[in-house]
């Protein structure tokens, strides 16, 4: 099993940024679809960003623009760069690896390995 650690993030006011990391211990990063995902409080967890190993990239329409998702194979971690960001970003982040499906479709069920978390909060 995959282990998979977030780092990264903060509290920060509207229009501010975070860069996320996501480093696993295995050599994952590359060789696997990669995706981040957040949970607010009450509410499901929702796919954000996610890169597969041919480097095909895809985004929750809710961050397209603003966000950008990076794989640094050396250091075998993801990066989810989050600029402009707004109060309706705070959630708890997570980042997991895709075990059966398509990676495009940032699926939650057709992820596993899931981090810890780091939390966002946003503050308009």
């Amino acid at each position: 099993q995959e282990q998979l650690l977030e780092s990264g993030g903060g509290s920060v006011e509207a229009g501010g940024s975070l860069r996320l990391s996501c480093a696993a211990s295995g050599d994952t990063v590359g060789s696997y679809c990669l995706g981040w995902f957040r949970q607010a409080p009450g509410k499901g967890r929702e796919g954000v960003a996610a890169i597969d190993t041919d480097d095909t990239i895809s985004y929750v329409d809710s961050v397209k623009g603003r966000f950008t998702i990076s794989q640094d194979n050396a250091q075998n971690t993801v990066h989810l760069q989050m600029n402009d960001l707004k109060p309706e970003d705070t959630a708890m982040y997570y980042c997991a690896m895709l075990q059966r499906g398509n990676c495009f479709f940032l699926r939650v069920t057709e992820f596993g390995d899931w981090g810890q978390g780091t939390q966002v909060t946003v503050s308009s």
